[in-house]
This record gives C-alpha cells, structure tokens and sequence, in this order.
C-alpha cells in the first residue's frame, strides 16, 4: 500500500499484533499536528488487549498524553506487569522517533461472583440526532479527523464563546462498523474538550490525562449508530482544565466514564 493511501480506523486497527508493531497512520487522522488521540489510544489498547487474550476484560484505563504523534511511522509495544487470579495489569507505550508519546496502563479482570450489583442509571437524551443539523467541517479550523465522524451538537459549537460549562450531543463514525473498545475509545475521544465552546476564538489546546471505566463485557452500541455523550468542566484555572463525561448507547445503556486534564491558551 502507498504511502499516500488512506487507511480507515479498522484497517490501522488490524495492522496491530501482540507485543510490538509498527505502522503509519497518515496525515487523514490528524488533529493539527498531532494525529487523533482516540485512535492513538486504540491503536496502543489493542496491543495491550493481544496479551491477555478474552478471558479477562477491560475496567479502566489510565492514559499519557506524553507528546504529539505525527502521521509518520508509529511503534507500539505492550508488556504485562503483573497477572492475578483475576485481575492482569498490563502497560502499553506509543513510540515515535526513540521517545514514548503515549502511554497507558489498564486494569483487566475476569467476572466476580458478588451479592452485591448495582446497574447505572439509565439515561436519554429527549432530542432526536436525525431532527439535528450534522456539525459541518470548516477548513483550517475545523481538526482533519472529524471528517471521520458525524457531529450532532446540542449545546454550542466550539469556539461560539458559550457561558455554558457542559457540551452534549450525538457522535457515530461515518463510514466505520464495529463494537470494539478501540471504536469506543475514538467515539469518545472525537469530542472537543469542554471548554472549547466557552472560547470565542481558535486557540491551541491538547489533553494531558485521560482516564476511562467500562462497565461491561462487550459495548452495546455499533461505531456506526449514534452514541450519546455529556461533559461537564470541573474548573478551568491557570491554563489548565479537568472535565467529566459520560458516553451513552441510544436505548440509555453507560458504556463508559470518561475524565480528561486539557491544557489551553487563551
């Protein structure tokens, strides 16, 4: 395949094998700079999920946003640290020119026998994606992955200067299938950060911490339905920003948690 030809999320998914890889995303996903972080973070996951096989599922994820990944050639490795009866922690590393620009630890762990269950709350939102106007793509603003992804805003677009410190609205891939934790991981992460509709104009702003928690065996959702999403910011100080938000299924199902520290100028 050429250097130029596009690779779609699936395709770059499937190029990753169990313990080490290397592959070039292309420049289709960037996000200025720096290519998607979703799709950074899912190439690693998928790595970290090749170790451990089915036996054991995901419960969290703790991520680095070390430095930027370009589009060039992108290594990947994964190693397990420790293995229990039940729970396997295992730490994977994104690697560009000699130097780790992502890292992730995740926490694995087969099902326990409890008395004790509490389901999450159920929630849907009362708009319908279909009544909604797709968010367009505006060229040198707009970030060249989003192209990717069908936007249903129901709060402010970015950079509207909103007073409002949550966003919400409906996000699916436009040409993807697929229930992976990987596509999850893009389906949360295309969202811009919280905070960028409160600014009035395009500033630089990336993620440092990315924190997640999953909540069953396999996602109830398909890349290419809806998912309904809501971040609200915990506070904005010093050029540093913390948000909280929660991804949905259409039928109200959690499928994750999501915590994220930005950084912003402006």
């Amino acid at each position: 395949m050429g250097q130029g030809a596009y690779l779609s999320f699936q395709q770059l998914i499937d190029q990753v094998g169990k313990t080490r890889s290397v592959l070039r995303i292309g420049e289709e996903w960037l996000q200025g700079r720096a290519c998607f972080g979703g799709l950074v973070a899912g190439l690693v996951y998928e790595s970290m999920r090749k170790q451990i096989g089915d036996a054991h599922r995901i419960r969290s994820l703790q991520i680095s946003f070390v430095g930027p990944v370009s589009g060039e050639m992108f290594e990947i490795e994964s190693e397990i640290l420790r293995q229990g009866k039940s729970v396997v922690q295992v730490m994977g590393r994104g690697i560009q020119n000699g130097m780790a620009q992502i890292v992730i630890l995740g926490t694995f762990g087969k099902p326990r026998s409890s008395h004790l269950e509490v389901e999450p709350e159920r929630f849907t939102f009362s708009e319908n994606p279909n009544e909604i106007q797709p968010a367009p793509y505006i060229a040198h603003v707009t970030p060249e992955f989003t192209k990717q992804f069908d936007y249903r805003y129901v709060s402010s677009y970015p950079f509207s200067g909103s007073e409002d410190q949550t966003l919400k609205g409906f996000v699916r891939f436009k040409n993807e299938k697929g229930s992976s934790i990987p596509h999850l991981l893009g389906l949360i992460d295309a969202w811009p950060p919280t905070i960028l509709p409160m600014l009035k104009t395009p500033s630089p702003i990336s993620s440092v911490t990315w924190n997640l928690q999953f909540f069953q065996d396999m996602p109830e959702f398909d890349a290419a339905e809806f998912c309904q999403y809501q971040s609200c910011m915990t506070f904005a100080h010093e050029g540093y920003c913390c948000t909280s938000a929660r991804v949905w299924n259409l039928r109200g199902k959690l499928l994750a948690t999501s915590q994220q520290t930005v950084v912003y100028f402006g």
